[in-house]
């Protein structure tokens, strides 16, 4: 497939994964034309990209939302292909905020997917989270089959956005896919997100807030891990498979918490137990097996490699 791709619309790709993913294919394939669509919110930060002055890659402020400025791009660029990162995906503000995720994650989403459908785009893929399952309990795994139960705004909006897509492959036949993956770590993640906020707080000699007990679980997957994993999907997977995608690293907040006090110097007086967040799931845990078996992807990082990379990053930043 990736021999017809001229022209890729990234959507969200001054965030998180999105521009990891960048930094990444768009040397990668310089022959392809990427063209970034971000709104620019708090997440999202244009330091992030080292790809900026690439003469393949265009940045495009705007909202997934306008429907005339989405139209528009499609109308000017005719897209091959779709990656779409994004999303409000902060759990807290989703229950601070419901109508906003709502606005972008679904609203947002159909209407890319409305003009990828009119314009004939060969394949649309959106990335999703393993937090449309809902929870487990301390044994199993999601699979791909595993029903959806969604259990905080967020994640019903993700889930919500999926069955749109699900929606425009049956009804319209849209060549799309679809991805769920696990918490991600590594370099640019918003400074709002456990890892990061943790190793920032501890670097500058502050106690980190850790809710309840910390034994909340969740599978932890290196970023750059997972955009290799989108990239395999994007180009290799049928029309309307879903895939799961987990780096098979189970651990606690707990355990996470510790790991970043050992290599911050710091003891366990830094940890200030907080009331839990409403609708806090307690488990999540993926079976990416399908993946492997289909398209023999599997996660190259382990967590000890990949959090020492990621304090390194946080560190260097800090200086």
């Amino acid at each position: 497939m990736i021999s017809n791709m001229k022209t890729i619309l990234v959507t969200g790709c001054s965030g998180f994964i999105g521009s990891n993913f960048l930094n990444k294919y768009v040397a990668k394939y310089p022959d392809i034309e990427w063209i970034n669509l971000d709104k620019m919110t708090y997440a999202a930060n244009s330091e992030n990209l080292e790809i900026n002055n690439e003469s393949n890659y265009t940045f495009v402020k705007g909202d997934i939302c306008d429907e005339e400025l989405v139209s528009g791009l499609f109308e000017k660029h005719k897209f091959d292909g779709v990656i779409h990162f994004a999303a409000e995906s902060h759990v807290d503000l989703s229950i601070k905020d419901p109508a906003l995720f709502v606005k972008v994650n679904v609203l947002g989403t159909e209407n890319l997917l409305r003009q990828a459908n009119k314009y004939g785009v060969k394949r649309f893929h959106h990335v999703s989270t393993d937090e449309v399952y809902g929870e487990l309990d301390e044994t199993g795994y999601f699979t791909e089959n595993t029903n959806i139960q969604p259990n905080s705004p967020y994640s019903a909006s993700k889930a919500s956005s999926d069955l749109m897509v699900r929606a425009y492959i049956e009804t319209f036949g849209l060549d799309a896919t679809i991805s769920r993956c696990s918490n991600n770590y590594g370099p640019n993640q918003d400074g709002t997100k456990l890892i990061p906020k943790f190793i920032n707080l501890l670097l500058q000699d502050k106690k980190v807030p850790l809710y309840k007990d910390g034994k909340n679980i969740r599978d932890w997957l290196y970023v750059e891990d997972h955009c290799d994993a989108i990239w395999q999907i994007f180009t290799k997977a049928k029309k309307g498979a879903v895939y799961n995608i987990g780096g098979n690293e189970e651990k606690s907040n707990m355990e996470i918490t510790k790991t970043l006090l050992n290599a911050t110097g710091r003891n366990e007086s830094y940890i200030e137990f907080v009331a839990d967040r409403p609708g806090h799931d307690f488990r999540y845990a993926i079976d990416a097996s399908k993946i492997k078996n289909d398209l023999g992807w599997e996660p190259k990082y382990d967590f000890e490699t990949g959090i020492e990379k990621t304090i390194e990053f946080y560190k260097n930043k800090a200086k």
